[in-house]
């Protein structure tokens, strides 16, 4: 899933390649991706693309006025092209594709981007707005990873009861950190993703807050400026622990372990994080019941 980064990355490669551009054909390729219809989508053609935002792992195109936001979920991605086939994407079938944007540069180039979203489950989505906080998932975000203070931080961990690896994870919580980044910040500040955020100390809390800064603004350091394509493969050559099972943890050398959901797992470092105790993998336990 594309996270904070990755999405300020995607607004940064936007800005420089997309911006300056006018919105020409959009294409829908799976109609259920688009969650608004007034504005209607057609409104976007003719106008100048005038800038980029983003709001937790949400991306957003305005188009002189009125936005074309996305979140690309799971299994969503940006695709650019140099030289989109001007045939319009035949709507269904097996194709990743969801929506291409056709642009004209003031260079004449006619390049375009498409929303691509792998896999049979699809959440993807796209949302044409007057104003981005129309959008209710993002009018419910919390503040975001890389503009909250640490007394901010401190209260808004303070207010929810429940497990840190859930909270920082928890968009109404704290918005852009998803499953990997939170592997690796707990990893890197050597905090159980079991903890709960009500037994934290006020010391804990502010590790974990220069942490997550910390690996946060090292990982758009390394993606920003990436193309579009190199942005997956950069997220996984940075990570120590996440989606690394079974590998040795590059701190201490001790195996990397999991913890299995029903659609989804962490890790974590057992001597790093946990005092050399395997945490329960609920996938094993119902196995052995």
């Amino acid at each position: 899933m594309p996270e904070l980064p990755e999405v300020q990355a995607l607004a940064q490669f936007l800005q420089q390649h997309a911006v300056g551009a006018v919105v020409g054909r959009v294409d829908i390729a799976a109609l259920s991706v688009l969650k608004t219809f007034d504005p209607p989508i057609t409104d976007l053609q003719g106008r100048d693309v005038t800038g980029t935002g983003r709001w937790g792992k949400h991306l957003g195109l305005d188009c002189d006025g009125i936005w074309l936001v996305t979140h690309l979920s799971r299994a969503g991605w940006l695709r650019w092209i140099d030289n989109p086939n001007p045939a319009p994407p035949k709507p269904g079938g097996k194709s990743p594709l969801a929506l291409r944007v056709h642009l004209f540069t003031p260079e004449g180039a006619m390049p375009a981007f498409d929303l691509t979203e792998a896999g049979t489950k699809k959440r993807l989505a796209v949302w044409v707005v007057r104003n981005p906080s129309e959008i209710a998932s993002i009018a419910k975000l919390g503040p975001d990873a890389l503009a909250v203070t640490e007394d901010e931080f401190a209260t808004v961990l303070k207010k929810t009861s429940q497990r840190i690896k859930s909270a920082l994870t928890d968009q109404m919580v704290l918005a852009g950190i998803g499953n990997a980044y939170s592997d690796e910040i707990l990893h890197t500040a050597k905090i159980s993703p079991f903890a709960t955020t009500g037994s934290m100390s006020a010391e804990k809390i502010s590790t974990l807050y220069d942490t997550m800064r910390t690996v946060l603004l090292d990982a758009v350091e390394r993606s920003v400026g990436q193309d579009a394509a190199r942005l997956k493969g950069e997220k996984r050559s940075g990570m120590r622990v996440h989606a690394r099972t079974g590998l040795p943890c590059p701190v201490c050398g001790d195996t990397v372990a999991e913890v299995s959901y029903v659609e989804r797992s962490f890790q974590y470092c057992p001597t790093c994080q946990t005092g050399g105790k395997v945490l329960a993998d609920r996938r094993m336990s119902r196995l052995l019941k």
